[in-house]
């Protein structure tokens, strides 16, 4: 577990790293043609798109590893104690949907954070 969130967590790092370095370079070119105000411009717009979808992965992200969790330990119990199995597979269907409601809410903050800000 310890190595996948490692994983993850380095392909991050690199994927904003690369991101600033082409966002860098195009920096350079706009000033260079001369047009301050659009680049400025774009500037924030990349930084704005860059916040988006940070938010959006790191919500899909532990949503997914929630969601994992949750059918592991559900079936677990279920292979315990199959008589109860109903039971516990409508609890855990509803804390799937609170869990989706929350991504749910990052991709609207996302959008906001895109289109309003």
């Amino acid at each position: 577990m310890k190595k996948r969130i490692i994983s993850i967590m380095s392909i991050l790092a690199l994927a904003l790293v690369f991101t600033g370095i082409f966002m860098k370079a195009g920096e350079t070119a706009a000033f260079a043609a001369g047009e301050e105000v659009a680049a400025e411009a774009a500037d924030s717009t990349g930084d704005k798109a860059m916040a988006a979808g940070i938010v959006v992965g790191l919500a899909a992200a532990a949503g997914a590893i929630g969601m994992g969790i949750a059918v592991a330990k559900t079936t677990e119990s279920m292979a315990r104690q199959p008589e109860i199995a109903g039971k516990i597979n409508s609890t855990m269907m509803l804390g799937m949907v609170f869990i989706e409601t929350a991504i749910i809410y990052a991709l609207v903050i996302a959008i906001l954070i895109i289109f309003v800000l």
